[in-house]
């Protein structure tokens, strides 16, 4: 298990990484808003339509990950973060660094 100093850091990118994706799907969803008034007659509307089915997955990719990343937080305030959620053994650190949000040891991945 990572000292405390390195589970701050863990944390720390969470947080950071938790900030960035709302953020992230906050200008997707305003991007697709703002498209939504195109004009019916527009001659590019199938690409305005296309578009915004983009914005839509990509969205919901990225609300899939804000997921991930919080509930690895949520162990975290259980004082379970870093345990593998099918063993129940500890997650290696370079996994943890490489995927803060890991929820299983590289065995059960």
């Amino acid at each position: 298990m990572p000292d405390t100093d390195r589970l701050s850091t863990l944390r720390d990118a969470l947080e950071h990484e938790r900030n960035d994706l709302r953020a992230r799907i906050g200008e997707l969803e305003n991007d697709s808003d703002a498209s939504l008034t195109f004009d019916e007659n527009f001659a590019d509307s199938g690409q305005v339509a296309a578009e915004m089915g983009e914005n839509k997955t990509i969205a919901a990719s990225l609300r899939d990950q804000l997921d991930e990343v919080e509930a690895a937080l949520a162990r975290f305030d259980q004082g379970s973060y870093g345990r593998c959620e099918v063993c129940g053994d500890e997650i290696a650190e370079a996994r943890l660094e490489a995927m803060p949000a890991a929820r299983s040891c590289i065995a059960h991945a």
